[in-house]
């Protein structure tokens, strides 16, 4: 097949580095005579035809913008029958031969259903700040992630320190601990919470009474949004301890900002990967980097990955607490 326009959307949750994945695309399209169409939020976009044609100087000045330039959206639409049959007749009625679909395990569902259903080419970048996909060390905005969600507890510390209290500070991460464990490791936090263990409010309650009886003045607890909430967490310490406990919830400060450095480069190079693999003829599959090698894997099993790093994080903020 002969590819003569590629389509590009950004699905789900925004993410820092984003941009530069459309702006590598667009560009990398264009040196090999590929046309570029973007899709203006998501799969909706999609459904509703919302469709726009994408030049080199229209993704000029983004590599360093957070956010994405043709908007994200979750579409409940499209998880149904007439919704998916819409987004493919769009798809042809705009003359894209192939789709590269950026975000995460959600959009690699939609981006699956129209691969295996219609036999749309798709290939799908790994877009989510979780960094909970399969086939990358990697994903794009991570980093960023957790740059920023250190920066504010850094400032956080200095009250905490100042003002001899606990503060609970609640990260993204619903179904991931991933940000969690990066930003109280390198925090210097005492104790996280994150949805793949359990966590004992009497061990975590003792273990705060102990360390203020030994002249320990201020307690940091990073807790992933998915394992619990900052404000309950607080209120539990506070009635079981004694001890004045303030909550902090980052919420969506962590999506934006200024792409670091890591996360321009990672967006750029796959965003490139994914130009060639759909020129050459290859689609269904994910693009990601192992070990700063770009890897490409089945689009099935690029879903979910489990974090092999847990426990050793654990038994270190334990150590270091």
């Amino acid at each position: 097949m002969s590819f003569k326009k590629i389509g590009v959307l950004t699905s789900g949750g925004d993410g820092p580095g984003m941009n530069a994945a459309i702006r590598s695309i667009v560009r990398c399209g264009l040196s090999r005579g590929v046309e570029a169409a973007g899709v203006i939020r998501g799969f909706q976009g999609l459904i509703d035809g919302d469709v726009i044609s994408l030049g080199h100087r229209s993704v000029s000045n983004i590599i360093n913008r957070g956010g994405t330039i043709l908007k994200t959206a979750r579409s409940e639409a499209f998880k149904t029958e007439d919704g998916q049959k819409a987004a493919a007749a769009a798809i042809k009625k705009f003359g894209i031969d192939g789709l590269i679909v950026i975000g995460g395990d959600g959009s690699y569902r939609g981006a699956q259903d129209l691969y295996e259903k219609y036999h749309i080419p798709v290939i799908c970048l790994p877009g989510t700040i979780d960094n909970d996909l399969y086939g990358t060390d990697q994903t794009i905005g991570c980093q960023t992630a957790v740059n920023t969600a250190l920066d504010a507890i850094d400032k956080i510390r200095d009250t905490a320190h100042s003002m001899e209290r606990i503060f609970v500070i609640e990260v993204m991460g619903n179904r991931s601990g991933y940000i969690a464990l990066e930003v109280a490791v390198g925090a210097g936090a005492e104790d996280v919470l994150i949805p793949e263990r359990k966590f004992d409010y009497e061990v975590l309650c003792r273990n705060i009474v102990e360390g203020n009886q030994k002249g320990k003045i201020s307690w940091m607890i990073v807790a992933a949004e998915g394992a619990a909430k900052a404000p309950e967490v607080a209120a539990k310490i506070h009635a079981m301890t004694g001890l004045e406990t303030r909550f902090v919830v980052l919420g969506h400060i962590q999506r934006g900002g200024v792409p670091v450095g890591a996360d321009r480069i990672l967006a750029t190079r796959l965003g490139a990967k994914a130009v060639d693999l759909l020129v050459e003829g290859v689609s269904g599959k994910a693009v990601g980097v192992l070990e700063n090698e770009i890897n490409v894997v089945d689009l099935p099993n690029a879903c979910k990955r489990e974090n092999k790093h847990v426990d050793e994080y654990l038994r270190l903020i334990k150590i270091l607490r």
